[in-house]
């Protein structure tokens, strides 16, 4: 049973259940009319831009172009400082109606935020994606929406106890991100599509979340052909619930991301009894264990890791919460597509087990609920976003237990350079919530093995994967620093051609 949340109704009121009851969300139309004219070709040569994600971890964005059509590879939000992030993510880098079509990876906001921006200045093509990717994205989007609204009112509130005159606007609304819905067009793993004049599409699993993809990407111009790979995301082979990710053979260009190209995760066999431990260790000093987490993914795993200890009895029984609508809803989007699932998960399923609950775990969605858990006397565990403690209901437990020496802060995620996270994390003494100095006082752990991104030796396994026939590799997503280690350690294995882009150039595909 779930709650009701005071912002949205569960499930059947979430706006994935409006969306195919209104039907946004396009059927797929025949082939045809997805084919531009021929007599529109361009004459522009093969290349390719990158537009965001460029010595940075967010903001993933880049435009191929390819028989003078501009394609879109992601169009996600730059996260990191607030002032900083309301700059970029309020304008694009580009002119929407100059895209012709848009290919997206994966649901994460860092990938898909600005998709409703595009779609609001003018961009009328189709959004190819994956079916979960689909689904999950009528909740993100929604949910992004509400939170660029929320943060609008808070600014002219203070704004208007301050004296001032200054008002912003939301970046985009829930019209806005609804409206960005009908523009989706999902196709399965797997399958080969022809999206623009001299291209063909085909995504293949690429293990970081449910519905993420590598885009395969046939190129033809004056009687040049190249295949190209978009890595969006990679994830591990070996995780929990997702199937391992696949290599396309005959690869020539590969972008590939880089977060973590200059170190490697603990092995992913350690991590439930690293999470044991902690759990135990908490337990006995009767604090609570506060998990950011991001609610796509990372909250399900670490769910589905709870109940094999509880099965195991590694660790005792007490209260789990879940504290968020989107995590909750995205927890039933999982259940919609068990063709993502590991043999691993689908033997629970398979029992009638589901892998997302077990007693005394709690899905929390109201606000009313969400404040009764820091009151709450002895141990529990709290699941909430965001994963990188920017904002939302992580935000109020950290608040009220950031001081308490008995209590964890539990880090399992990739934490962006000036994200109250990493701060956080690199063992600052104090930090800034909600507007006043907090000690840090809490033990801070990191399991660094729940990263659904791959770490430099998983990267270069998966280049390896893809054969001899790559030519050249761009490294995006990444920080600099961990760009440029990346890129030196493939070319000390052999890779003569590697580059880190430069934001805006162009490179050609030739």
């Amino acid at each position: 049973m779930y709650l009701v949340s005071s912002r949205r109704l569960t499930l059947v009121g979430t706006p994935f259940f409006e969306a195919l009851q209104l039907g946004l969300f396009k059927a797929l139309p025949t082939l045809n009319s997805l084919v531009c004219s021929p007599n529109t070709f361009g004459e522009s040569s093969m290349h390719i831009q990158f537009m965001g994600a460029v010595r940075e971890v967010t903001g993933s964005m880049h435009i191929l172009t390819v028989q003078g059509k501009r394609i879109l590879l992601d169009c996600g939000f730059f996260q990191g400082k607030r002032s900083e992030s309301n700059r970029l993510n309020r304008e694009l880098p580009f002119d929407p109606k100059s895209i012709d079509v848009m290919v997206l990876s994966h649901a994460h906001i860092d990938h898909t935020g600005s998709i409703p921006t595009l779609v609001k200045n003018g961009f009328k093509g189709v959004i190819y994606t994956t079916f979960a990717t689909r689904d999950l994205c009528s909740l993100m989007l929604m949910d992004s929406a509400y939170i660029q609204v929320k943060d609008a009112e808070f600014y002219n509130r203070k704004a208007e106890e301050r004296g001032e005159k200054d008002r912003i606007t939301p970046i985009y609304d829930e019209a806005d991100a609804r409206a960005c819905l009908s523009r989706f067009v999902a196709i399965d793993y797997n399958t080969t599509l022809p999206i623009s004049p001299g291209v063909q599409l085909t995504f293949h699993n690429a293990a970081h979340v449910l519905g993420s993809a590598v885009v395969l990407l046939d190129l033809e111009e004056n009687a040049e052909k190249r295949r190209f790979l978009f890595s969006g995301d990679l994830g591990r082979k070996g995780l929990p619930i997702l199937k391992d990710p696949v290599y396309p053979q005959g690869v020539e260009f590969f972008v590939s991301e880089s977060t973590y190209g200059d170190r490697l995760h603990e092995p992913i066999e350690t991590r439930d009894d690293h999470l044991a431990r902690i759990i135990n260790e908490t337990v006995a000093r009767k604090g609570k264990i506060i998990i950011p987490s991001f609610a796509l993914e990372r909250a399900q795993e670490i769910v589905f890791a709870l109940k094999k200890l509880l099965l195991a009895k590694k660790i005792p029984k007490l209260p789990v919460f879940v504290d968020s609508p989107l995590a909750t809803n995205i927890t039933q989007v999982f259940r919609m597509h068990p063709e993502c699932y590991d043999e691993e998960v689908l033997l629970f399923n398979n029992h009638n087990d589901s892998p997302f609950s077990f007693e005394g775990l709690s899905y929390v969605t109201s606000v009313e609920d969400s404040k009764a858990i820091n009151d709450m006397p002895g141990s529990c565990i709290i699941i909430a976003p965001s994963g990188m403690c920017e904002a939302g209901r992580v935000l109020h437990h950290l608040r009220n237990h950031i001081s308490d020496e008995r209590c964890t802060i539990l880090i399992v995620g990739f934490q962006a350079h000036y994200t109250l996270g990493r701060k956080i994390l690199r063992g600052d003494a104090e930090v800034r919530i909600f507007g006043l100095m907090h000690p840090v006082d809490a033990k801070v752990e990191v399991i660094n093995a729940f990263s659904g991104h791959a770490d430099r030796d998983e990267l270069f396994e998966y280049r390896q994967g893809l054969g001899s026939a790559v030519e050249k590799i761009f490294l995006v997503h990444g920080e600099e620093e961990q760009c440029e280690a990346y890129a030196r350690f493939l070319a000390d294995k052999g890779d003569r051609d590697v580059t880190v882009p430069e934001l805006y150039k162009e490179y050609p595909l030739v």
